[in-house]
């Protein structure tokens, strides 16, 4: 595990990111006392179009009117 002070995080900011890309543990401490873990962010990925096809059904119900109490709460009137 590196641990860098904030002053050294901020002069060499672009190297620590390197490290984290990497794999390397960097820790940032105030003073000795560690106080953030700098980690990559994990990609979203890619949506696909139909992924989940087959997956959700909708009965025949799906396209009647609301009944009346349940239209009252979303507040259109």
């Amino acid at each position: 595990m590196a641990q860098f002070s904030v002053h050294d995080a901020k002069t060499n900011l672009s190297r620590l990111i390197a490290e984290a890309l990497a794999g390397g543990d960097v820790v940032i401490a105030r003073g000795n006392v560690p106080a953030v873990r700098l980690v990559p962010v994990e990609p979203r990925g890619r949506r696909v179009f139909g992924a989940l096809k087959g997956q959700i059904a909708l009965d025949a119900r799906f396209d009647e009117p609301l009944p009346d109490d349940e239209l009252g709460g979303w507040n259109l009137a």
